[in-house]
């Protein structure tokens, strides 16, 4: 991996020097864009909208759309004494309960690294972490923006998880919200059996990406020549059901059945037993 930040953890009056790494890597099989006869790669020029000739790097600036077909032009010297550009810290505002932080708000995970001597205060602040059973709020400049972070453990190491500002997650705004929708307590029941016949615990390791298996392999095959095989038809899904209730027994008798479970059958009514005939009543002399 190579580091693509190094800075410090400010934690009270201790520095912690470390380096950053992306903790995660995207696995998509990617595609140039070419030519359908020869194969060669599409290039892009960048030209201006204005007179149509290409523009070099050098004299491309960042431009904010005001509105009305208004621009105002900002170069590198208006980004200069902004404090970001020279910030190398990552700063320890408070320590929080993990549980009290909603996973919308997280963003993008790297690893810390300690360098040089600070390995000792590094292991400190982690084992404190572990210890305490919470998370550090943090504020770091990463890539000219300042942005809110966690840190915690993971795997013995300190995870930095970027996070997004309260303003950037969107409010939900559904006209079901409104609706007043009652869940009758049979339905409910039923609802949470389904959900016990489905209770595991997570591995990650247990899932798969079907998709991109099934690509690499038609690609494979294109490489080698090979015919493609195609792959089992996945089962369909079932039409959607208007019986509810009827829609929640059938969805748990197939988890049972896909543990391996005896689905389980109906109680038979015990047969009544017929009473034996009165015998009729001899007449006295």
């Amino acid at each position: 991996m190579r580091a693509i930040w190094k800075g410090a953890v400010s934690f009270g009056l201790v520095s912690i020097a470390v380096k950053l790494y992306s903790a995660t890597e995207e696995k998509d099989i990617r595609f140039h864009q070419v030519h359908r006869t020869d194969g060669g790669r599409i290039k892009y020029q960048r030209t201006c909208s204005i007179d149509g000739e290409v523009v070099s790097y050098d004299d491309i600036a960042k431009g904010y759309d005001i509105g009305g077909g208004e621009m105002v032009i900002l170069t590198d010297e208006d980004f200069a004494d902004l404090p970001l550009t020279t910030s190398r810290a990552i700063d320890v505002l408070e320590f929080v309960p993990a549980d009290q932080i909603d996973p919308i708000l997280f963003a993008k995970a790297y690893y810390l690294e300690p360098e040089g001597q600070a390995a000792k205060p590094y292991v400190l602040l982690r084992d404190a972490l572990q210890d305490a059973d919470r998370v550090a709020i943090v504020k770091i400049a990463l890539r000219q923006r300042e942005q809110l972070a966690t840190l915690r453990v993971h795997e013995g190491v300190l995870v930095l998880n970027t996070m997004l500002w309260p303003d950037e997650v969107r409010t939900p705004d559904f006209g079901f919200l409104d609706e007043d929708i009652e869940t009758r307590p049979a339905e409910l029941a039923m609802a949470s059996s389904l959900i016990d016949s489905m209770a595991g615990s997570f591995k990650a390791d247990e899932f798969t990406d079907n998709y991109r298996a099934a690509l690499q392999e038609v690609i494979d095959a294109k490489v080698e020549g090979r015919e493609i095989v195609q792959p089992e038809e996945a089962e369909e899904a079932p039409a959607a059901a208007i019986d509810l209730m009827a829609a929640l027994k059938a969805s748990v008798e197939r988890a049972k059945k896909a543990r391996g479970e005896e689905p389980a059958k109906p109680a038979k009514k015990a047969a009544k037993k017929a009473a034996p005939a009165k015998k009729p009543a001899k007449k006295s002399a």
